[in-house]
C-alpha cells in the first residue's frame, strides 16, 4: 500500500515585503484506500498546501519532510513526482493552445508508464474513460482547457485521473465553478477512481457539498498554516453549522506561540 507522508512541514511564499511563511508544521499521513478532506478558510494554507507537494516554484519548503513509500518526494523535480505516483487537480486548470486532449493525455500517459500505450486499447481505454464522465467524443480534438467551461475543465481533470491512475491524487478544490449536474457527474468519476482501493485521495475544499457526493475517512480543518483539528465526516457537518469561528483562537495561539520561541 502506497503512503504519502508529510512531517512538520513549513513553506513560504515570496512577496513584495520577503519570503512570508504560509504553512508552519503540517503533519499529515494518506495510505492508499483512504480520503482525506482538508477544509478550512480562505488564507488558510490548503492550496500552498497542495502545491508544495507537487513541486510549484512559488513555494519554498523552508524545512519539513514530503515522502512518498519511503522516497523523499522533496528531492524530486515536478515531472519525477508525477512518475512517482503523485497527482494534483488543480483549482483553476491552465490552458495549453496548440495542443490538442488526446495528444496530451497520451504523453502524459506515456510519462508515467514508461512507454506509450498501445493506440488501439489506448483509444478504447480514452472513450471509456469519456463515456463515464459524459464528456463528447469531439472534446478529444479541442486544444487543453482552451475555451473549457469550468465544468470541462474540472472533468478533464478527473479524466486525466482515471486514466493515469496515480498512487495519491490531491484535488484542490475541484468542486470550485461546478454546477449541480458537473459536480455530481466529478465526484461520481473520483469516486469509481478511489473505489479500487488502490489510491489515496486528498481532497481541499471550502464546502460540505462535495462531501455529500464523496464520503471522507478522515476530515482536517485547517487553520493558520497548519492542521488544528481532525475527525470523521461528522465534522464537515459540525463546520457547515458553525463555519470556522472555534478555530480562529487556534491559529491565533499559534502565532502566539511561535513568537514567543
Amino acid at each position: 500500500m502506497s503512503t504519502l507522508e508529510i512531517k512538520d512541514l513549513h513553506v513560504s511564499v515570496a512577496t513584495d515585503d520577503g519570503a512570508k511563511e504560509i504553512l508552519k508544521g503540517v503533519d499529515l499521513t494518506i495510505r492508499a484506500g483512504e480520503t482525506h478532506a482538508i477544509m478550512g478558510p480562505n488564507g488558510s494554507g490548503k492550496s500552498t498546501l497542495a502545491y508544495a507537494i507537487a513541486g510549484h516554484p512559488k513555494y519554498e519548503v523552508t524545512s519539513g519532510e514530503v515522502t512518498l513509500d519511503g522516497e523523499d518526494v522533496l528531492a524530486m523535480t515536478v515531472d519525477e513526482r508525477a512518475r512517482a505516483g503523485l497527482f494534483l487537480a488543480m483549482q483553476y486548470p491552465v490552458e495549453v493552445p496548440g495542443v490538442s486532449t488526446s495528444n496530451f493525455l497520451r504523453a502524459a500517459a506515456t510519462a508515467v508508464r514508461g512507454e506509450a500505450p498501445k493506440l488501439r486499447t489506448w483509444v478504447k481505454e480514452v472513450k471509456g474513460a469519456m463515456n463515464d464522465l459524459d464528456i463528447d467524443p469531439d472534446f478529444a480534438e479541442r486544444n487543453v482547457n482552451e475555451g473549457f467551461s469550468g465544468g470541462e475543465k474540472k472533468r478533464h481533470e478527473v479524466l486525466q485521473l482515471a486514466l493515469l491512475k496515480p498512487k495519491i491524487a490531491v484535488l484542490d478544490e475541484t468542486d470550485s465553478g461546478l454546477d449541480v449536474d458537473a459536480l455530481r457527474v466529478v465526484s461520481e468519476g473520483v469516486n469509481r477512481f478511489r473505489a479500487g482501493g488502490d489510491t489515496g485521495v486528498l481532497l481541499i475544499t471550502h464546502y460540505t457539498r462535495i462531501l455529500q457526493h464523496i464520503t471522507p475517512d478522515v476530515v482536517h480543518v485547517f487553520a493558520g498554516g497548519r492542521i488544528v483539528e481532525s475527525g470523521g465526516p461528522e465534522l464537515a457537518d459540525e463546520l457547515e453549522k458553525t463555519g470556522y469561528v472555534r478555530f480562529a483562537g487556534s491559529a491565533a495561539d499559534s502565532a502566539v506561540a511561535e513568537a514567543a520561541v
